[in-house]
């Protein structure tokens, strides 16, 4: 990972998601290929809560890499998401 991304992952990480997703729409848009860019940008969404964002970007890095992390984090995130406990419906 380049030393931009790992201050963008830093702002990440510290609170300042929006200034990192406002940074990386800007490079996606000039490289749709750059797959570290979208595991980035499905962080960043993820941790403001836009679920939806987070896959769509993980799911972009992850066809990019297949092997990267975002898959992971694109596994994880939908296993989150499938689990269903029916207790919690019927007392």
């Amino acid at each position: 990972m380049s030393n931009d991304f790992e201050a963008i992952n830093f702002l990440i990480r510290n609170g300042s998601a929006i200034e990192a997703i406002n940074q990386l729409e800007q490079y996606v848009e000039a490289d749709k290929t750059c797959a570290d860019a979208f595991f980035l940008l499905g962080k960043a969404y993820h941790k403001i809560g836009n679920i939806k964002e987070a896959i769509y970007n993980y799911g972009e890095a992850a066809e990019l890499e297949p092997n990267s992390p975002a898959a992971e984090a694109l596994k994880q995130l939908q296993e989150i998401l499938d689990f269903y406990n029916t207790d919690l419906y019927n007392p």
